[in-house]
């Protein structure tokens, strides 16, 4: 019987322990799913889709090295889109309901996703990516020399292909992303590189966390990233 009260309560931290981790382990991978959904979402659903899924910038009209034909955008871009189909100030309800729609054994609803838009940006004086963003990769091109670099977007205050631990779970995410592209997938004469990062997270609850000595909250994180694809 001592040796029983010994041994026994171990033997049950374990097995629970197994099963809540593999609970874990199968939770992560739903919110996983998320993301790469919401992620091919809104690569496919770009800005010449029917019904886009857009940045907080709208596709960039400039052009970087006054060659006069990387403008035009509105050419690629059909009439409908006056950014009222799934735009950041909705927090993107289709591309949501596309990455919570598999999501099985915990409540989907409960998953919240957030994305932002990365490119190339034309560098300033002093080199730093903050000039006209939809810019192409630095180098030469029929048109001219491009003086670009790579400006990754944020959510929350965090490049989520970086520091996704340091990104916040809640349902507002999509009021604190800082985009450095829009969600075009080329312009007039420009070949551009733009992605798309969805982040999805979970607040899970383990079952009997006290007994186990974890938290008893664990944010479960995902990102995914998308290069942009070209609807017409």
């Amino acid at each position: 019987m001592v040796e029983l009260a010994l041994v026994f309560p171990l033997f049950v931290m374990v097995l629970i322990g197994i099963i809540t981790l593999g609970i874990g382990v199968f939770y992560q991978q739903q919110v996983a799913n998320a993301a790469r959904e919401a992620a091919r979402y809104a690569s496919i659903h770009s800005a010449t889709a029917l019904c886009p899924t857009v940045s907080w910038l709208d596709p960039d009209d400039e052009d970087p090295v006054g060659s006069g034909n990387l403008g035009a955008h509105a050419a690629y871009i059909p009439e409908s889109y006056t950014r009222f189909c799934d735009r950041p100030e909705d927090s993107w309800p289709k591309m949501t309901a596309a990455g919570q729609r598999l999501v099985f054994g915990l409540e989907s609803s409960a998953v919240n996703i957030a994305a932002c838009w990365s490119g190339y940006r034309i560098k300033d004086g002093f080199g730093n990516p903050t000039g006209s963003f939809d810019a192409p990769p630095p180098g030469a091109y029929d048109f001219g020399t491009i003086d670009s670099s790579w400006a990754a977007c944020t959510i929350d205050g965090a490049d989520p292909s970086q520091d996704p631990a340091a990104i916040g779970c809640n349902a507002s995410l999509a009021a604190t992303t800082i985009d450095q592209a829009s969600s075009l997938s080329e312009g007039a004469g420009r070949v551009l590189a733009n992605v798309v990062t969805a982040y999805a997270c979970y607040e899970w609850a383990p079952p009997m966390a006290g007994f186990l000595l974890i938290p008893d909250t664990v944010t479960l994180r995902a990102v995914v990233s998308e290069p942009i694809e070209r609807q017409q």
